[in-house]
């Protein structure tokens, strides 16, 4: 590690590290057990950091970014439990706090599933209980299980529901924004202050949360009007906005160079393009310019889940080489020990989720492409040219890692897939279809379609052409 913080190439450290994050996820996080928190089951303290809980502005959810595409469906059930358990407290916290409907949950909660605010008015993010709900409709998207859909629905309902009694109007834009509200654990001026209105990532995870309930409803064919109403709250909400430095500002305010620590180690306003898909590199190529500008600002170094978060950023930005020097500040020793566990001291274990997930982002990156569902729409079919999975091959592969291997990585819309290079260059792509949808592969600037039949796999070359099953793979 010591070599590889000084710039030595290690290609097996990276292996070894991936390897090692889905090991900890298998192992923390099973069936009929608890979610991983922020040591996991390797808290050794009566008295541990932020009391070994659950901090659900960004930490629980970067430890469960590995679960889908590293093909552990499995693991994410203590999560699909826990949101379950959040949405009934958290209908109380809605109506003592609010006289609201649904259920809402602030930025921590424990074993007991509590969910109105504590700490300070930093704290304030009334949108961390939707941001977990996007991992149910993930779940969905990778495994297609509409009996699962079924089952969370009133999950996402609730979680939507909240919002469309505690969104109140701005006046100047006639915008529909969150009221207090902070951006997480970051001030803004004057006074580096946090209570704020409308913070880019409430506005950027409920239009997630709004658009994934819109969805759901069409495809179990039920709420129609209360999909309407949604969809006509979503078109309120503020939109992106790009500041004064060229960045993607993180309040309604252009604020971000006069904040307390423009370096700050979140990076909450770019969730629209990691984890989320509302920022692309090719639909919304000035926004994801913007995000760039946004990560110059604020540094690559943090700690060491603000690196796991920086890395599937940069690999969404398709960079190869920052993601690798990301990775690289990652992997040093005051930043992860000797065996491997992420220095947040005295440890959590969500950079290492935030590492795993970043390699498997390098390497392969999936969105799913769905038809519009404004209004709550006309139910789409699946397969039926509705619905398109965009599966990319080695996005971001670094020169660092020029032959290799990998198996079984998963994509949304039910692809399993393995992948193959040598001297930089893709040789093999087998890809297996678990639910029969279509999909667009993309490699080097070339792209196919395919439309595989439930359980069958293609296997294609670098020119995404079929080829012969070769033996490495």
């Amino acid at each position: 590690m010591q070599a590889f913080a000084k710039g030595a190439n290690d290609p097996l450290l990276a292996a070894l590290y991936f390897q090692f994050g889905r090991y900890l996820l298998i192992s923390c996080s099973r069936p009929g057990d608890q979610p991983a928190n922020l040591q996991g089951n390797w808290n050794q303290d009566v008295q541990p950091a932020w009391d070994s809980k659950y901090t659900v502005n960004i930490n629980t959810e970067m430890n469960y970014w590995p679960a889908e595409t590293c093909n552990l469906s499995e693991c994410a059930q203590p999560l699909v439990q826990m949101v379950k358990d959040l949405s009934q407290t958290g209908a109380r916290t809605a109506k003592v706090m609010f006289n609201a409907r649904g259920w809402v949950c602030f930025h921590n909660t424990d074993l007991w599933r509590a969910t109105a605010v504590i700490d300070g008015n930093w704290a304030f993010t009334s949108t961390c209980g939707a941001w977990l709900t996007t991992h149910l409709w993930e779940h969905y998207q990778f495994t297609g299980d509409k009996q699962f859909l079924k089952e969370v629905y009133p999950v996402f309902k609730g979680a939507a529901e909240f919002f469309l009694d505690f969104l109140v109007e701005e006046p100047t834009h006639k915008w529909l924004v969150t009221c207090p509200s902070a951006s997480p654990e970051n001030g803004h001026p004057p006074g580096n202050l946090s209570t704020c209105a409308g913070p880019t990532l409430d506005n950027q995870v409920l239009r997630d949360t709004f658009n994934q309930c819109i969805r759901a409803a069409s495809i179990l064919g039920c709420d129609a009007d209360f999909a309407a109403r949604l969809a006509a709250t979503r078109d309120r909400l503020p939109p992106d906005q790009i500041g004064k430095a060229g960045q993607l500002q993180e309040w309604l305010e252009d604020w971000d160079m006069e904040a307390a620590d423009i370096h700050h180690r979140h990076v909450s306003h770019l969730y629209g393009l990691y984890p989320s898909t509302q920022i692309t590199l090719r639909g919304t190529p000035q926004l994801a310019a913007a995000v760039r500008r946004s990560l110059e600002i604020r540094g690559d170094d943090a700690t060491g889940w603000g690196l796991g978060w920086r890395l599937n950023l940069w690999a969404r930005m398709q960079d190869a080489e920052h993601a690798y020097s990301i990775l690289r500040l990652l992997l040093r020793p005051d930043r992860t020990a000797p065996n491997l566990f992420d220095l947040h001291p005295p440890f959590q274990i969500d950079g290492n989720f935030g590492g795993t997930a970043g390699i498997a982002e390098m390497l392969l990156q999936s969105h799913k492409k769905e038809s519009s569902v404004e209004g709550g729409g006309s139910r789409a079919r699946e397969g039926q040219g509705a619905e398109l999975t965009l599966i990319e091959l080695l996005p971001a592969l670094p020169k660092a890692w020029p032959c290799g291997s990998v198996k079984g990585l998963k994509a949304r819309g039910g692809f399993e897939i393995d992948l193959a290079w040598e001297d930089g260059l893709l040789t093999q792509a087998a890809i297996r279809s678990l639910l029969g949808l279509p999909c667009k592969v993309v490699y080097a600037g070339k792209s196919t379609e395919l439309k595989l039949k439930r359980n069958k796999q293609i296997r294609l070359d670098a020119n995404l052409t079929s080829k012969p099953y070769q033996s490495h793979l």
